[in-house]
């Protein structure tokens, strides 16, 4: 593709230092035939001589110098007060002592000018990664949701109906604290998703123990080498399941590095704590269901749309795919 601010492309740049140089065509002549100037015609001559036709390829009109471009010392004071304060380019400006729009201009060429490109936290710019192959990584946690009585749970029943509701399944199942409160129980979520395709695996449990964890594991390794892909590393975060020593011995067997998020920092591992919200909206919680059993029913069905519809995950063994 040809520069945007150039006259001619590299194609009719050679042709009109050709007609000057070898055909012996005067500057003017050839300049008005291709419809740029003198010196334009000229500089496309003299490069033509001295580099052959390699010398017809774009150049940046970049300038070779920029006095008064704004000094590194203070760009590295405005992504300070910008990171460290969240100050805006006028109020930066103001401390600074220099113009609105140049301080504008040094956070969009540093990626802050949006406060959401930096992190909550620490005030660092927000590093986004992915890995540039299906397996090379995978993320692993639980999802805890609270489970359905019967008849179906307060969001869509309402608070009174879904009390009513408790106490029926409690009648039934007999499970109740010490207050003798309904206690209707946890569905444990383990959900393991692929880092580059985002192609997710899960199953419900009723614990989050190190067993129950290392089995989900051993299930999804073997359902992704089904499909083609060998699994390199796992990521989890700092929960006692899986910093257990049986965690890493179930890791050393299958082959995989297991490695764990900074301690207090969900964002590491936020690729899977982006699918438990799709998870949410889209199974858990998006729909009426009128028990436990009926929702666990419709997990498979829902991970196959998500896994295979273009608009929230899915793959063709190499990246996404519809």
């Amino acid at each position: 593709m040809s520069h945007a601010n150039a006259a001619l492309t590299p194609r009719g740049r050679l042709r009109l230092a050709r007609l000057i140089v070898e055909d012996g065509w005067p500057i003017a002549r050839a300049a008005e035939r291709y419809e740029v100037s003198w010196p334009t015609a000229k500089r496309w001559a003299d490069r033509y001589r001295a580099q052959g036709a390699a010398g017809m390829a774009d150049r940046s009109s970049r300038p070779r110098h920029s006095p008064s471009r704004t000094p590194q010392p203070m760009i590295r004071k405005i992504v300070h007060l910008r990171c460290k304060q969240r100050l805006g380019p006028v109020q930066i400006a103001g401390r600074l002592g220099m113009p609105a729009s140049t301080v504008h201009a040094v956070l969009t060429r540093c990626r802050l000018n949006r406060l959401s490109h930096i992190d909550r936290a620490t005030g660092e710019p927000i590093r986004r990664y992915e890995h540039d192959r299906p397996g090379a990584m995978l993320h692993v946690d639980v999802k805890k949701l609270g489970n359905i009585p019967d008849g179906g749970g307060w969001r869509f029943v309402g608070r009174v109906q879904g009390e009513r509701n408790r106490e029926a399944t409690a009648r039934r199942t007999g499970a109740r604290n010490t207050r003798y409160e309904p206690r209707v129980g946890t569905a444990f979520v383990h959900t393991v998703v692929d880092d580059h395709s985002r192609v997710a695996y899960a199953e419900i449990r009723d614990d989050e123990t190190a067993a129950t964890a290392i089995e989900v594991l051993r299930n999804a390794v073997t359902w992704f080498t089904t499909r083609g892909v060998t699994i390199e590393r796992v990521l989890s975060d700092n929960g006692s399941a899986y910093k257990s020593r049986a965690w890493s011995q179930a890791c050393a067997e299958l082959g995989i590095r297991p490695k764990k998020t900074r301690p207090y920092r969900p964002q590491t591992n936020g690729k899977v704590e982006r699918f438990h919200r799709t998870l949410a909206d889209g199974w858990a919680l998006g729909r009426f269901y009128n028990s436990e059993q009926a929702r666990r029913k419709a997990l498979p069905a829902w991970l196959h749309f998500y896994n295979h519809c273009e608009s929230l995950g899915g793959w063709s063994g190499t990246g996404r795919s519809g």
